[in-house]
């Protein structure tokens, strides 16, 4: 977070006071080389696979801490300003005052945010939240291989940590093992915001297939879902579906991303 320290100097007998201000670290984002990949949710062409150019990913989700020195540069999504139609009754409800946190969970992974606080908090970071491709591209790995979804063990743990209850205390953000791209989180603390919400919203109804407007929360989703016996990953998209941009929730979280989107 960005801080002040103040110095006092003597200059020629004279009093001076400066202040020097820290700049804001540069985020720590992982280089993710892109690919394709077999994808449990289809492209609108049903071509099955999904292409994802290569881009850079925060290597841990967004912790109160930072997103506290998101809302002092922009009090407009302080909790006690924020308008309804951007977030829900419950959005920042668990800080300590409109502005803190506290010290108790200020390096927990933010939640109770929603899906327009997310992707303004990222832009204002000149970054954007990542596409569902990008998402599950990444956490597709496990922290051995590129791609574990076969794996029944690496399936298995994402599994026990849904059986987990979601009132258990957040660990800090960062602080689980990196994957094999180096991002860390992805699996085991919370559920992530994505750019391409509607995208989620899945429909039996194919007439419905190849809307332009999945690609972006205003229009609404429908797609067809692979690899139903991917269990972990289903729950995934499920939690997804249920959300609507303004809605909060104790266990979703979210990460920025920049560099290319992935290609239609």
């Amino acid at each position: 977070m960005r801080h002040a320290a103040r110095m006092v100097c003597l200059v020629a007998g004279v009093a001076c006071a400066q202040i020097a201000w820290a700049a804001q670290p540069a985020p720590d984002r992982a280089a993710i080389p892109g690919g394709t990949f077999d994808t449990i949710i289809p492209p609108a062409e049903k071509l099955k696979v999904a292409t994802v150019q290569p881009f850079q990913m925060d290597r841990r989700t967004v912790s109160n801490a930072d997103y506290a020195g998101f809302v002092g540069e922009h009090p407009e999504w302080r909790r006690d300003r924020i308008a309804r139609v951007f977030a829900d009754a419950s959005y920042l409800k668990h800080w300590q005052s409109h502005t803190a946190p506290g010290a108790a969970i200020e390096a927990q992974p933010v939640t109770q945010v929603s899906w327009f606080a997310a992707k303004a908090y990222c832009e204002a970071r000149n970054a954007r939240l990542p596409t569902w491709y990008e998402w599950e591209f990444v956490s597709a790995a496990s922290e051995s291989a590129p791609d574990a979804r076969a794996d029944p063990q690496w399936r298995q743990a994402i599994l026990d940590w849904y059986a987990r209850p979601a009132t258990d205390p957040l660990p800090a953000a960062g602080s689980t093992a990196p994957n094999f791209y180096g991002v860390r989180d992805v699996h085991g603390v919370v559920w992530e915001w994505v750019l391409d919400l509607g995208s989620m919203m899945v429909s039996a109804d194919n007439r419905e297939q190849g809307d332009p407007d999945l690609k972006r929360f205003c229009g609404t989703g429908a797609l067809s879902l692979e690899q139903k016996e991917n269990y972990a990953m289903l729950m995934r998209i499920a939690t997804l579906s249920s959300m609507q941009a303004n809605y909060t929730s104790s266990t979703m979280g979210f990460r920025c991303v920049s560099g290319a989107e992935t290609a239609p």
